[in-house]
C-alpha cells in the first residue's frame, strides 16, 4: 500500500457539509507566492466584502518573510502584490486564487521574484508577439519519498509500457492527473493536454500557448493546483529533474517558442537564426534553466534517456536527444516553432522565458558576444 498522508484519510463527506454552506456576499481570496527557495509555493487566505472583478480590486497584503526563507526576523514583513487572478476550484465561485509578486521592505523585488525583470523583457519585445508552451513533467511520490505505486522493496518493470500507457499495471495515479486537469480548466489556466510519461508514476501536462509574461503566471498557478490536488489525495508531486537514479528518465520542462515571424511563411529561417543565437549562449542558459545554476540539470542532462549532454549544444529535426528540437511538421512546413528541451522540471518559467526572449530577440546584432555574458537583471 502506498504511503499517503493521514490528512487525506479525513472524512470528506463531513468536509463537504461545511463547504456547501452559503457565504453571503463575502469572498475568500487565496494569495499565492513563490518562497525563498525559488521552487516552493506558499499561500494564505483573506476575506473580501465583495467579489473582485479585476486584479485591481484585490489589495496588497503582507507576510512573514523570515518563515519563508526570504527575510530576517528583525525585518521580516514582505509585500504581496497581486498580478493575476483565477477562479478557485477548491472552494469554488465566487472565491479566487491570486498569484502575487513578492517585494522586500524597500519595494524592490525579492531575490526569487524573477517576474518583474521578465516582464520588462517581454514588454520590450512585445511587437514580436512571442508565444510559449511549457511541458511540465512531474513524479508522484508517497509521503515516504518512494515513487507512488512502486513495489515497497523493489522496482517496477523496465521502461517501455508506461508512456501514454493505460491499465492498472501501467498508469499509477491517474485520478490525480484528471482532477488536476479539471481544476486547471475551472481556474482558467490554459492547460493544453496531459499524458503518462516514460517512467512509471511520472506524468506530464502542457500549458500554452501563452504570450509573454502570461506563460510564467500560468505555469506557476498550474503547479500550485497540482500540489494542492495531490495534498487532497495524500501524495506528493515532485519536480525534481532526476528523482530516481539509474536507468530511469528524468523530468524536464520542455519549452516551445514561436514568434510572429516564425509562424509566417518562411518562418524556418527565423527559427534557425534563433537556434544559432541560443547555441552561442548555451552555458548561460544552462545556468538559468534550473534554480541551482545548472547543478540540478547535471543529474538529468547526461546524453541518455532522451536528453542531450549538458556540456554540448545540438539541434535537429524530430531529435529528442538534441538540445533544441524542430518538430517534423515544422521542418516540412518551413514555419512554426522550436522546442528547447534543456529546462529542468523545477525551473522558474520566468527565468527560462526571459532568457530565451532576451537571447533570441535582444542580443547584440554583431553576434560576437560571449556565452559567458550574463543576461541582464534589468
Amino acid at each position: 500500500m502506498a504511503s499517503v498522508s493521514l490528512s487525506s484519510r479525513l472524512n470528506k463527506a463531513v468536509r463537504q457539509q461545511y463547504m456547501s454552506l452559503p457565504q453571503g456576499e463575502r469572498v475568500q481570496v487565496t494569495y499565492i507566492w513563490i518562497d525563498g527557495s525559488g521552487e516552493g509555493l506558499r499561500n494564505k487566505t483573506r476575506t473580501l466584502d465583495v467579489e473582485p472583478q479585476t486584479i485591481d480590486d484585490i489589495p496588497e497584503w503582507n507576510f512573514d518573510g523570515s518563515s519563508t526563507y526570504q527575510a530576517e526576523g528583525s525585518n521580516s514583513d514582505m509585500y504581496l502584490v497581486p498580478v493575476r487572478m483565477f477562479r478557485d476550484p477548491f472552494t469554488q465561485d465566487p472565491n479566487k486564487l491570486v498569484l502575487c509578486e513578492v517585494l522586500k521592505y524597500n519595494r524592490l523585488p525579492a531575490e526569487t521574484n524573477h517576474r518583474m525583470s521578465c516582464n520588462k523583457v517581454m514588454e520590450e519585445i512585445k511587437e514580436h508577439i512571442i508565444w510559449f508552451g511549457m511541458e511540465q513533467e512531474y513524479t508522484l511520490l508517497g509521503i515516504d519519498g518512494h515513487p507512488y505505486s512502486w513495489p515497497a522493496n523493489g522496482f517496477p518493470g523496465p521502461q517501455g509500457p508506461y508512456y501514454c500507457g493505460v491499465g492498472a499495471d501501467k498508469a499509477f495515479g491517474r485520478d490525480i492527473v484528471e482532477c488536476h486537469y479539471k481544476a486547471c480548466l475551472y481556474a482558467g489556466v490554459n492547460i493544453y493536454g496531459s499524458n503518462a510519461e516514460v517512467m512509471p508514476s511520472q506524468w506530464e501536462y502542457q500549458v500554452g500557448p501563452c504570450e509573454g509574461i502570461e506563460m510564467g503566471d500560468q505555469l506557476w498557478v498550474s503547479r500550485f493546483l497540482l500540489h494542492r490536488v495531490c495534498e487532497d489525495f495524500g501524495v506528493v508531486a515532485t519536480l525534481d529533474p532526476k528523482p530516481m537514479t539509474g536507468n530511469w528518465n528524468g523530468a524536464g520542462c520542455h519549452t516551445n517558442v514561436s514568434t510572429k515571424h516564425m509562424r509566417e511563411e518562411g518562418g524556418l529561417e527565423f527559427i534557425e537564426q534563433a537556434i544559432e543565437k541560443l547555441g552561442k549562449r548555451h552555458k548561460e542558459h544552462i545556468r538559468m534553466y534550473d534554480p541551482r545554476g545548472g547543478k540540478d540539470n547535471v543529474r538529468r542532462l547526461t546524453g541518455h534517456h532522451e536528453t542531450a549532454s549538458i556540456h554540448d549544444f545540438s539541434a535537429g529535426v524530430a531529435n529528442r536527444a538534441a538540445s533544441i528540437r524542430i518538430p517534423r511538421q515544422v521542418g516540412q512546413e518551413k514555419k512554426g516553432y522550436f522546442e528547447d528541451r534543456r529546462p529542468s522540471a523545477n525551473c522558474d518559467p520566468y527565468a527560462v522565458t526571459k532568457a530565451i526572449a532576451y537571447t533570441c530577440l535582444l542580443h547584440s546584432e554583431d553576434g560576437e558576444e560571449s556565452e559567458e555574458e550574463n543576461i541582464p537583471a534589468m
